[in-house]
């Protein structure tokens, strides 16, 4: 077990030195290659993934989590287009905003270089593996993968077109490799690899960020749970509420940009409009006892609630007497995701803003918006959920580090 993940990651180091100084022209040509490889495999993915399905459908998991699993010819072309979108975006290596001229005739600047060899472990979303790949060759990394074993046989396709693409590129294979190993033992043997690997980010559930963090003797971007919020205001148009929350949750409820936890005003006159909107729309709401004097049938909400990630179409609801009652439940229970408010009161909405303390805070938008497409970073290696060095969506400029470059002509100290 050690031997292999040893030997995954010597390669990537070694190709890491390669990879780093590639021209912009060398990784378009390679990521190009590796688009039009996932289209002309497009049905032996779709076979793969086939099979990872059937599997998952004997374990009873919810469909919410069987969505993320699933992939199509549209899902597989998003991915040929995702790729071909960040060819088309700037190569972050090398740029810099940091230019000066000290009074001793020294030359200085800040420039942004890769970080060098970036595991990621990810669960279900086999999307992920082409997102990744692309996203760490761009901004000059090496990338070693490792995805759940319910998506095993649609990654290992995918990795397939991925290196057909980068030999036709003439660019070196290992610099995206595979874990195709399923024993957890194999993560904890990577996680101790301080000298060949630089960067580690989990992107699944609690449980597997928890492990990986505890673990990890290698820094750690953490894409933490998302337990996102949708606070409608007293002022709240009906129409704008009940679409925007009803798209938070619906939409796409396996997602960590999906709503969780639902907030509205004791003023909001239609609050029993939106509940009944929600229960149509095939949710589960479990509500506080306010909510359940209108709709005694509904689940009583726990304190537990209120900290949990359904990814399912299930959501809390709790009516709050106030927009700074609101505020304060978001920072103290959410994850610090995306948080939402709803309101037609600019005094509301610029106190929400400014005092939410999430990655991304919204005023009358869905949560479902904090993606890298969404937000043009062309996609996304996953949502930091911390405030070092990365928050957010992190795309291309998130892939790298700064370095300092000094120009001088026989000075000295």
């Amino acid at each position: 077990m050690k031997d292999y993940i040893l030997g995954i990651a010597k390669q990537a180091r070694e190709v890491f030195y390669r990879v780093g100084i590639a021209s912009t022209e060398q990784k378009n040509k390679a990521l190009k290659a590796i688009a039009n490889h996932l289209r002309q495999k497009a049905s032996h993915i779709l076979a793969a993934n086939a099979r990872d399905i059937e599997a998952f459908d004997q374990t009873g998991k919810s469909k919410a989590l069987r969505d993320r699993l699933l992939l199509t010819e549209a899902r597989i072309e998003a991915m040929a287009k995702g790729i071909e979108e960040i060819v088309a975006l700037p190569d972050p290596v090398g740029s810099g905003n940091y230019i000066t001229k000290r009074p001793n005739g020294l030359r200085i600047e800040r420039v942004r270089v890769p970080i060098g060899v970036i595991a990621m472990i990810y669960e279900a979303r086999p999307n992920v593996t082409a997102d990744a790949a692309a996203l760490c060759l761009k901004s000059g990394n090496v990338a070693i993968l490792r995805g759940g074993r319910e998506a095993l046989h649609s990654n290992l396709a995918i990795m397939e077109a991925i290196h057909e693409g980068l030999r036709e590129a003439d660019f070196p294979v290992f610099a995206v490799q595979y874990i195709d190993r399923v024993e957890h033992e194999v993560v904890d043997e990577m996680l101790q690899l301080s000298g060949l690997i630089d960067l580690v980010i989990p992107r699944g559930g609690e449980s597997l960020i928890r492990s990986v963090t505890e673990k990890s003797k290698i820094p750690v971007i953490k894409h933490d749970k998302g337990v996102c919020h949708v606070y409608v205001d007293a002022s709240a148009e009906r129409s704008k509420a009940e679409a925007i929350v009803i798209n938070a949750k619906c939409q796409r409820p396996s997602v960590c940009n999906a709503a969780e936890t639902l907030l509205l005003h004791r003023d909001y006159p239609y609050r029993k409009e939106m509940i009944q909107a929600l229960l149509e729309n095939g949710v589960k709401v479990i509500a506080d006892e306010v909510i359940r004097q209108d709709f005694p049938d509904l689940q009583a909400a726990t304190e537990e609630d209120w900290y949990t990630e359904y990814l399912d179409y299930v959501i809390s609801a709790k009516v709050v007497a106030s927009l700074e009652e609101a505020i304060s439940h978001i920072n103290t229970y959410g994850s610090h995701h995306s948080d939402a408010i709803v309101s037609e009161s600019y005094g509301a909405i610029q106190k929400f803003l400014s005092e939410v303390d999430s990655a991304a805070v919204y005023a009358n938008a869905s949560t479902r918006f904090t993606d890298g497409g969404e937000f043009g970073l062309g996609a996304e290696i996953g949502i930091s959920t911390q405030k070092l060095h990365a928050r957010g969506p992190m795309g291309l400029e998130s892939l790298t580090t700064e370095k300092w470059l000094v120009y001088g002509d026989g000075h000295i100290r």
